[in-house]
């Protein structure tokens, strides 16, 4: 069926995910578990959370009705970040948490995101049992067998209060100004909440969802607005969340984009110096920029790369006991404190490296001196065939010695679309641009579509 993406099940709320396809996900979802022996001896509990969204509403009423007709108690925290479904599911000792967000996508979309034990997300197998479960014939609890509900009103404080203790000391952030773009979304209550707490003063914008606006023009794929107020307030730095809390992004004092290589090269280089970076390791992803492999390997820091998504970055992490990994788009993971992705905790650790070190955002990225990228998606072509055409293969070779190590290439074939990302770092946005014209001409030639 093909239902689980790289993050959940997501799509069109309404058309493509249906009140009637999240409850049959939800149903499975709890078999699959009971019969993985998750709920073995005890009477299993689901922590279920939401993003902003309208469509929202009515897909948790969905997933609370499956989970319960299967016989899971259900306890709902509302509109809360990704990480804190994930933190809760982990201190509360739940069986499951369902995640009803769509991430950064546009207000239409939604998506169902499964939590295991321990607030981690579900493996491969697990997913793909769950959609070989669905709609199957299954005898359904009675009486006092079928799953209740309850609402938790303090799981926002429990989740703030965590992040807090995450800190060296309690207000950290005392004497920062900082803007925060909460996205009209999951963070908007939360995000500024712990970041006051945290000492700083915070002016808070795109903090009133109304169901229709989470991510609209704003958070972290929309930066203008944030980088507007960061300089009209004079603020110390800006803080960009996506609809869901799982990623941030920043905006120095001056009004520069901070993205993840940079945050996750400021916090590597606080961690190693620290003594708290193991084996002196960072996890990032092909996508990172050459320019932060650069500023690790002057810092004595070794870097892993996986493949593009988060899921791959918390796989290598977990299976080498590292502590901290992410992407470039603001994914960062920080295994200590948390399972996945949480752009409240990077904020406030990115922030707190701000204030302890007396030097300036801007100066803490300069560290991460980024060479110029260009992204080209060439459609219309046979992506399948990339690795065996020699002709493409032979112009590759050729671009990548011109280059003479002062850059790079990376080509992606989509794993949905008849698409092949082309990506080139060089030492002057003239030389990437002209070498991946170059080489997605080259595509286009050899591997279009009859």
């Amino acid at each position: 069926m093909g239902l689980f993406g790289t993050d959940g099940v997501r799509g069109l709320a309404n058309r493509d995910l249906t009140a009637e396809l999240a409850l049959d996900l939800s149903v499975a979802a709890a078999h699959v578990l009971a019969d993985s022996g998750e709920f073995a001896g005890h009477r299993p509990r689901a922590i279920v959370g939401r993003d902003t969204r309208a469509s929202g509403e009515f897909l948790e009423a969905a997933v609370v009705a499956g989970l319960a007709s299967a016989g899971v108690d259900v306890t709902l925290v509302g509109a809360l970040p990704t990480p804190a479904v994930a933190h809760l599911v982990a201190s509360l000792e739940a069986d499951l948490g369902v995640m009803l967000s769509a991430s950064h996508n546009p207000m239409p979309d939604n998506g169902i995101k499964f939590f295991a034990r321990g607030g981690v997300k579900l493996d491969d197998a697990l997913e793909v049992a769950i959609e070989n479960r669905m709609r199957e014939p299954w005898e359904r609890p009675v009486g006092g067998d079928v799953g209740r509900v309850v609402n938790d009103t303090g799981a926002a404080e429990l989740f703030v209060s965590h992040l807090l203790s995450t800190l060296a000391s309690e207000t950290p952030l005392t004497g920062l100004k900082v803007v925060v773009d909460c996205a009209n979304g999951s963070a908007s209550v939360v995000g500024p909440e712990a970041l006051r707490r945290a000492g700083a003063e915070v002016i808070a914008i795109h903090a009133a969802p109304n169901g229709l606006n989470i991510n609209d023009g704003c958070g972290s794929t929309h930066l203008e607005d944030l980088r507007a107020a960061v300089v009209e307030h004079a603020a110390d730095a800006g803080i960009a969340f996506d609809g869901d809390a799982d990623r941030c992004l920043a905006i120095d004092a001056l009004g520069n984009d901070v993205d993840g290589d940079h945050i996750l090269g400021i916090l590597a280089i606080s961690m190693a110096a620290s003594g708290t970076l193991i084996n002196d390791t960072v996890v990032s992803t092909v996508m990172a920029n050459l320019g932060f492999n650069q500023a690790m390997e002057a810092a004595g820091i070794t870097v892993i790369s996986t493949a593009v998504g988060d899921r791959y970055v918390l796989e290598s992490m977990r299976e080498h006991g590292f502590v901290l990994g992410g992407e470039q788009s603001g994914h960062v993971v920080m295994s200590e404190f948390g399972t996945t992705g949480d752009g409240i905790l990077t904020a406030l650790h990115l922030l707190a490296r701000v204030g302890g070190s007396g030097k300036s955002l801007a100066e803490l990225a300069g560290v991460v001196t980024k060479l110029p990228q260009v992204l080209i998606n060439v459609g219309d072509v046979d992506r399948n065939a990339l690795g065996s055409n020699a002709r493409v293969r032979a112009e590759l070779e050729l671009l990548e010695s011109s280059l003479q190590g002062s850059g790079r290439i990376l080509l992606r074939p989509s794993g949905t679309e008849p698409v092949i990302r082309v990506m080139v770092e060089a030492e002057s946005q003239d030389r990437a641009q002209q070498v991946a014209e170059q080489l997605a001409q080259v595509i286009t030639t050899e591997l279009a579509l009859d």
